[in-house]
C-alpha cells in the first residue's frame, strides 16, 4: 500500500487544499487512485514554497509533522498596516514612523525564544465552531487567544523593494503553529509603527526543503519516482525489527514486552517492513500510529 510524501513547491495564489486536490487530479491521471492525500501544515494563499503533500496512510503522521522547524524568507512593510496583515488586504492604518535597521536589530532579541502569540484575525482558527476568517469577512467582533509558539531565529536580510515600496527582508527559523503576518504585526508595535507582511516563501519544513521541490507542473510530467518512502522521512526515529508475534499483539492491542525495545518513540518493522511508529511505554509496546 503506498505510503509517502511529496516535496511540492506551492506557487503564490493558491490555496493548500487547491494543491491537494491538484495532487489527487495527478495521481489518477498516472493510474494512482484509491489514495489519501493530505498536506502536513498550511500554507497562506499569498506564500510561496515548501508545502509537504502525504499520501496514503503517511497522511495519518501529521501530529509527528505540524511541530516541525520551519525556515521562512519574509518581507515587511512598515509605515501601513492591512486587515489580513499581507498585501492581500486593505490598508487600515499608516505610520510617518519609519524604522532604521539598527531599530530593527534592537528589538529582535524580544520576538525571539518561546513567546505568546495572537494568530491573525483572518486565519483558519476556530472560534466558536466557525473560522476566523470568515467571521472578519462579515465584520464580527471576536477575539483570538494567544498561543505559545517557538521562535528560534530572526535574521535581518537588509531593504528590499519593489515599484517604489521599500521593504525590509527577513530569515525567520521557527516551531510549527507560528503566524509570520502576527510577527510582522508584533515587530511594528515594537517599533512604535504599524506594518503587515508583503511576501513570504517557505524553504523548509523538516526535513523537506525548497531546493529538492517540485511544481505541480513537474509532478504531471510524471510523480511515481517522485513519491519520498514514509521511512526516509522518519528517520530521526530509531528502527526497530520486531519478532512477528509480538508485532501481531501489539497491532492488536495487546501487551508485550519485546527484548531489545528502543527507548521512546521508534519504527517498527516486521519482516522487513516499515509497520508502525510504536513507542515503548514503561517497557511495554504501543502502537502510536499504523503505517501498513
Amino acid at each position: 500500500m503506498l505510503c509517502g510524501f511529496l516535496n511540492v513547491n506551492k506557487k503564490k495564489g493558491m490555496t493548500s487544499s487547491r494543491v491537494v486536490g491538484k495532487v489527487k487530479g495527478i495521481l489518477r491521471a498516472q493510474g494512482i487512485s484509491g489514495v489519501k492525500v493530505g498536506h502536513t501544515g498550511t500554507l497562506d494563499p499569498d506564500g510561496e514554497g515548501v508545502l509537504p503533500i502525504a499520501i496514503g496512510r503517511a497522511t495519518r503522521l501529521f501530529d509527528y509533522f505540524s511541530e516541525k522547524t520551519k525556515i521562512y524568507y519574509t518581507e515587511f512593510v512598515f509605515g501601513k498596516s492591512t486587515d489580513t496583515l499581507d498585501a492581500s488586504g486593505t490598508v487600515i492604518e499608516e505610520s510617518c514612523v519609519m524604522p532604521t535597521e539598527a531599530d530593527i536589530l534592537a528589538v529582535i532579541p524580544s520576538l525571539t525564544g518561546d513567546i505568546d502569540q495572537i494568530p491573525p484575525a483572518y486565519s483558519a482558527k476556530s472560534v466558536d465552531g466557525r473560522r476566523a476568517y470568515d467571521l472578519a469577512r462579515e465584520g464580527k467582533e471576536f477575539e483570538l487567544r494567544s498561543r505559545r509558539v517557538r521562535i528560534d531565529a530572526i535574521e535581518y536580510c537588509g531593504v528590499c523593494g519593489e515599484g517604489g515600496e521599500k521593504a525590509h527582508a527577513f530569515r525567520v527559523t521557527c516551531g510549527g503553529g507560528t503566524y509570520i503576518r502576527s510577527i510582522a504585526r508584533d515587530m511594528a508595535k515594537a517599533l512604535g509603527t504599524c506594518g503587515y507582511m508583503r511576501y513570504i516563501r517557505r524553504e523548509r519544513s523538516g526535513e523537506f526543503r525548497i531546493a529538492d521541490a517540485y511544481t505541480l507542473e513537474e509532478l504531471e510530467a510524471g510523480i511515481a519516482d517522485k513519491i519520498i518512502p514514509a521511512e526516509a522521512v522518519l528517520k530521526e526515529f530509531k528502527r526497530y525489527d520486531c519478532p512477528q508475534e509480538d508485532a501481531r499483539k501489539a497491532l492488536n492491542g495487546v501487551k508485550t514486552s519485546p527484548a531489545g525495545m528502543p527507548e521512546g518513540v521508534f519504527r517498527l518493522y516486521c519482516e522487513g517492513e516499515l509497520t508502525a511508529l510504536a513507542e515503548n511505554v514503561g517497557g511495554v509496546m504501543e502502537i502510536k500510529t499504523r503505517l501498513l
